[in-house]
C-alpha cells in the first residue's frame, strides 16, 4: 500500500464508523479516498445541497449548522480530528439536511458515495460492518436525546464544555487549562438551551473559579468540577 494511503486507512480506523473494519477492508476503502482542504469560514456543503460524499476530518474543526428562512443560524454540532460528517451519502444521495462549515483550516479525508456504494456492492462483508456501527452510533444519540430532555440547562452546559474539554485534550491540549474556542452562542445552541440562559449559568462558572471568559473562547481551569454540573 502506498504510504498516502496508509496514512489514510490509519486515520480511518480511529473513526468508530469504520472500526469494525480490518486492514485489508480499511485499504479498500482508503483507495477511492481523497484529500480535500478548505479555508476558515469555508462552506463545505449546504442543507439541501445533494449528499456526494463523506468527510473524516484529519486536522482542524467544523460545524453542522441550520438556517432558519429569516437568517438565524443553529449551530447542531462540532466536528474535529477523527470525527466523520455526511457519512449517510455512503449509502444514498439525499438531500442534506444541514449545512457544514469549516471553523479554521481544514483537512479531510473524502469518500465520494458513488465510490463508495460501488464497493459496498462488490464487498458486503464491508456493508455489514458499517450497518453494525452506524447502528450503534444511532443507539448512542438515542441515549444522550433522552439523557438530555431530563437534565437542566445547567447539566447540558456543563456536559458540552466537557466534551469540548475531552476533545481539545485528544487534539494534544494538557491536564492543566483548556482552552476552548466557542463563542456563548455556541454553546447555547448545542446545549439546547437560550442564550441567556447559558450566559447566566456560565458567569456562575467563572464565579467559581471553574472557567475564564474571553471574546469568543473560553478557559476551563477545572474541568473535573463541571462533572460536578452533570446530572
Amino acid at each position: 500500500m502506498a504510504r498516502g494511503s496508509e496514512e489514510t486507512a490509519g486515520l480511518l480506523s480511529r473513526v468508530p464508523v469504520f472500526e469494525e473494519l480490518g486492514e485489508t477492508e480499511l485499504a479498500r476503502v482508503a483507495e477511492v479516498a481523497v484529500p480535500r482542504h478548505f479555508s476558515p469560514h469555508q462552506v463545505i456543503f449546504r442543507e439541501g445541497d445533494d449528499s456526494d460524499t463523506c468527510y473524516v476530518v484529519g486536522s482542524g474543526h467544523a460545524r453542522a449548522l441550520r438556517e432558519h428562512p429569516d437568517g438565524r443560524q443553529i449551530t447542531l454540532a462540532t466536528f474535529g480530528p477523527g470525527d466523520i460528517f455526511g457519512e449517510l451519502a455512503m449509502f444514498d444521495d439525499e438531500r442534506r439536511s444541514a449545512t457544514l462549515e469549516a471553523i479554521d483550516e481544514l483537512a479531510t479525508i473524502a469518500v465520494p458515495g458513488s465510490d463508495m456504494r460501488r464497493l459496498l456492492r462488490s464487498n458486503p462483508e464491508i456493508a455489514l460492518k458499517l450497518v453494525v456501527a452506524l447502528g450503534r452510533r444511532l443507539r448512542a444519540a438515542n441515549e444522550r436525546l433522552a439523557r438530555q430532555s431530563f437534565q437542566t440547562v445547567q447539566s447540558r452546559v456543563a456536559a458540552v464544555l466537557a466534551q469540548l474539554v475531552e476533545q481539545a485534550r485528544r487534539e494534544g491540549a494538557g491536564e492543566g487549562d483548556v482552552l476552548v474556542t466557542a463563542t456563548q452562542a455556541d454553546l447555547a445552541q448545542l446545549a439546547g438551551s437560550s442564550r441567556e440562559s447559558a450566559s447566566r449559568f456560565l458567569a456562575v462558572l467563572e464565579r467559581a473559579g471553574v472557567i475564564t471568559q474571553g471574546r469568543g473562547r473560553l478557559t476551563v481551569h477545572d474541568a473535573a468540577a463541571l462533572h460536578g454540573y452533570v446530572y
